[in-house]
């Protein structure tokens, strides 16, 4: 008699600044509530940027309930605070005087096609001066609640962190045995330090920053990570897209769209490779609420019930009834890749496909593109 497969199941979160947290715990939380899924029980768990702070305290133990009441101000004894004031103004300080990095600029120059616009434009960017400390705290509160060493990474469920490498514009995959050592607060840091904002985190004579300039995901590297299904919660995206009026809300839409285009692509690889996948993006109330900087903390609550509400909405108008047993994770009829392109491009609802963003893509002939989202 046969003993029937394991399902091996993946957990992407994205870039997303502030906001994109809060947005991305309320996402969670939903699929949690409505799927009965345990999402700290995947067998992969890959974070970039703000995705990267979400993904770490669950590899710690920190479960999403607990992070769902710390948005909301209900903290049990231990828990970390996911509290981002001390990150700053929701506006960058005045940056230094000189080129982020020169070497990555000439790197852009001697293989433009190599280069994308958000990692050249990371380059030309003066040295941001803010710091990013807060985060890193908020990690080492989490070790200090697991009991865990300053040297230990997660490994239950095994845990990825996305940066950039600041002179090569390399991706690189902290938590992987080939990847320069960091420690795990540094390397949350260093996948969220946005060129500009704030200064790069070094190791080893290197300096990294933010994941998110070169991918909103980078789902595609795990193209060879053996996995059956992938769930990417992906805040620096949307499928379709609000109506703003204001110039830094429509500036963020633009380049909202470029993130999404690379997600689609990066999708798309991914299922070539026979991974079933899952994609979770806000939709237009949710982006009406977010607004055009996804560093305010003034909207954090706002964006976070809202968020809950319209993921609830949304799963339980795509997913059908299962017991509450099983964990399998949400999933819709498959979408023409076409039809998503469209969606991201123009806002337009393809047919069938939920107003929020919970879509699957199904083709892998696009090649990817260089375009991602600091934050």
């Amino acid at each position: 008699m046969s003993r029937r497969r394991t399902v091996r199941r993946g957990l992407v979160l994205g870039a997303g600044g502030v906001l994109g947290s809060a947005w991305m715990i309320g996402a969670l939380r939903a699929v949690e509530t409505e799927t009965g899924r345990d999402l700290a029980a995947s067998d992969l768990v890959v974070g970039t940027s703000a995705g990267s702070v979400v993904a770490s305290l669950l590899g710690l133990g920190i479960s999403v309930e607990a992070m769902a009441n710390s948005e909301r101000g209900i903290h049990e004894s231990g828990d970390p605070v996911l509290d981002y004031r001390d990150l700053g103004a929701s506006l960058p300080p005045r940056p230094k005087m000189r080129l982020g990095s020169p070497r990555l600029l000439t790197a852009s120059a001697l293989h433009p096609r190599q280069a994308t616009p958000m990692v050249t434009l990371a380059a030309l960017l003066p040295q941001g001066r803010g710091k990013i400390s807060a985060v890193g705290d908020l990690v080492l509160a989490g070790m200090e609640r697991a009991g865990a060493d300053p040297g230990h990474w997660p490994d239950q469920p095994p845990l990825r962190i996305v940066a950039m490498n600041f002179d090569t514009g390399h991706r690189v995959l902290f938590g992987e045995p080939d990847a320069p050592w960091m420690s795990l607060p540094d390397a949350v840091m260093a996948s969220c330090a946005i060129p500009g904002w704030y200064a790069p985190i070094e190791a080893n004579g290197q300096r990294f920053v933010d994941g998110g300039t070169r991918s909103p995901t980078s789902v595609d590297l795990l193209v060879d990570a053996g996995l059956d299904e992938v769930v990417v919660v992906a805040p620096a995206c949307s499928l379709t897209t609000d109506r703003p009026r204001g110039a830094v809300a429509l500036v963020e839409r633009q380049v909202r769209r470029a993130a999404t285009r690379r997600l689609l692509r990066e999708v798309a690889l991914l299922e070539g490779a026979g991974t079933r996948v899952t994609v979770i993006c806000p939709g237009p109330e949710d982006l009406t609420v977010m607004g055009g900087n996804l560093m305010d903390l003034t909207r954090r609550a706002e964006v976070f019930e809202t968020s809950l509400r319209t993921t609830t909405e949304l799963l339980r108008s795509t997913v059908h009834p299962r017991p509450r047993h099983r964990t399998t994770p949400p999933s819709r009829r498959p979408q023409p890749a076409a039809d998503l392109q469209v969606a991201a491009e123009t806002g337009a609802t393809p047919a069938g496909a939920a107003a929020d963003g919970l879509v699957r893509s199904k083709r892998g002939d696009d090649p990817p593109v260089g375009l991602g989202l600091a934050g």
